[in-house]
């Protein structure tokens, strides 16, 4: 029997509302060996997301008075200096994303260090502050990854091991889920690199619109992910747009970024209930 997730001021339930703004760095970081890098489409339509597509998402994040949690590669606020401070100063929190958008299984453990490392200076550079917590690029980690992130002190938000706030290894992991991230259902580029047409939009607002009311009553949490070159499109603005609304309707609802969750639970009863082991199972080695 579980123990119900207890949220401040007796709200029943939570949503945070993230994007992990890649931008262009999953290009660069694919076409890095290529003496000719390819899909100049690829390029474009991830370039709208700075260009036009963010400002649109935060603007209606102004109208319903939502703080998000976004998180930025190192690359991306590297070439785009004013970014981080943007974000910061419409009220909103950023969070660490790797430098080069580096996948798990493209790096070694020095290399991820390396990189979270250099992010990590160019923050506190940047926004003269430690950021609070990290993601990983597509939400895949290791053992190493979450005892480094541990050592700077950070929460995680890139495991998907309850709907609520808890602890793995000693880091303090806000959760994710992939059906409610845009990216598995509209993030198709072309060029021949996809093979599944986009989701039309109603299927992801019943998707999206069902899980809400549906942790709402379970009193969980939501965390919605989108990125800055794919729920911009107008007709996905309008999903979003209806989600929020939905949210705003319900009661008792406290809307949140991760990082105030994560000072939320390690300050609460809370901590002492959710705590688990990051050890890998025994004899996996052995498995064939």
């Amino acid at each position: 029997m579980t123990t119900a997730y207890e949220w401040p001021e007796g709200k029943q339930s939570a949503f945070v509302f993230s994007m992990d703004v890649d931008a262009d760095s999953p290009w660069l970081w694919t076409n890095r060996k290529l003496p000719d890098p390819r899909y100049l489409s690829h390029l474009e339509q991830r370039r709208f997301g700075l260009r036009e597509g963010l400002w649109r998402i935060l603007d209606l994040l102004d109208r319903y008075g939502i703080k998000g949690s976004f998180y930025v590669p190192g690359s991306v606020a590297d070439a785009n200096p004013q970014l981080l401070e943007t974000l910061i100063g419409r009220g909103h929190e950023v969070g660490l994303h790797g430098f080069h958008h580096e996948l798990v299984t493209d790096v070694s453990d020095q290399q991820f260090t390396d990189a979270l490392e250099r992010s990590v200076a160019l923050f506190k550079a940047q926004t003269g502050k430690m950021p609070r917590g990290f993601r990983s690029p597509a939400w895949e980690m290791t053992v190493h990854m979450l005892a480094e992130v541990k050592r700077f002190g950070f929460y995680d938000s890139s495991l998907a091991g309850h709907d609520h706030p808890y602890q793995i290894g000693g880091v303090t992991e806000i959760p994710v889920q992939w059906p409610i991230d845009d990216a598995i259902y509209w993030k198709f580029l072309g060029g021949g690199a996809d093979h599944w047409p986009p989701v039309a939009p109603g299927q992801v607002q019943e998707i999206w619109q069902e899980e809400w009311l549906g942790l709402h009553d379970l009193g969980g949490m939501m965390m919605l992910t989108v990125h800055d070159y794919i729920s911009s499109r107008a007709h996905r603005l309008r999903v979003l747009e209806r989600l929020l609304q939905t949210v705003a309707d319900s009661r008792g609802v406290w809307s949140a970024t991760s990082a105030e969750l994560a000072d939320w639970h390690e300050a609460s009863a809370n901590a002492g209930r959710y705590c688990y082991d990051a050890a890998l199972p025994p004899g996996i080695h052995a498995v064939t």
